[in-house]
């Protein structure tokens, strides 16, 4: 497999950041009460961490250290403002349901455990494939998450039912049902990776 291709696997499966490296849990646990949610708040993580990364990378050899982590939050800022801005001209709806939270990627850890411990050290492509793998692995997860509390909680998904209204449950809509629906997909995809392994 070529580096590159390791980059992409390492993103996803080897070290999806919500199952693996269980970072970036605020927003996970927070707006993944569906799936269109966790699609919407994954892709504009994804697109903060490659623009960042990139950015980040070109820029690694004129950045001091000692200003390294300011600098590095300023350009994750600029990034996060365009999408913000983004979403509420293009797709007001989503920017309403994920609120505060489309600031708040700024200081999500994923962005910045990639900037410090990738982006600054790697030349810009590779860093470019590490922010997309990592922000579509990222996104796969809160989709996944956001789309099993939908179809228990409300017992359909992006629209279409699936379960009878009666046996619908209220408590995986709610915060304590994130906590459950997550520590179950991380339990499947660990017994799933390592069955691989």
């Amino acid at each position: 497999m070529s580096n590159l291709g390791k980059i992409f696997k390492n993103g996803i499966i080897d070290e999806n950041p919500t199952f693996v490296q269980v970072i970036g849990m605020c927003p996970t646990l927070a707006v993944t009460s569906s799936a269109v949610n966790g699609i919407g708040m994954g892709l504009s993580t994804a697109v903060v961490l490659a623009c960042s990364n990139l950015a980040i990378s070109l820029l690694r050899k004129i950045v001091p250290d000692k200003i390294r982590i300011p600098c590095f939050v300023v350009v994750i800022a600029t990034f996060v403002t365009i999408v913000q801005m983004l979403l509420k001209a293009y797709v007001p709806a989503l920017d309403k349901a994920l609120g505060l939270y489309i600031p708040l990627i700024v200081v999500n850890c994923l962005i910045l455990a990639r900037a410090e411990s990738f982006a600054c050290k790697n030349k810009p492509f590779p860093s470019l494939v590490d922010g997309f793998a990592m922000g579509l692995g990222f996104t796969i997860a809160l989709t996944i998450l956001g789309a099993v509390r939908e179809i228990l909680g409300a017992g359909s998904v992006f629209g279409f039912a699936f379960l009878p209204a009666t046996f619908n449950t209220l408590l995986f809509i709610l915060p304590p049902g994130a906590f459950l629906t997550l520590g179950c997909l991380m339990a499947v995809f660990n017994k799933v990776t390592k069955k691989k392994a």
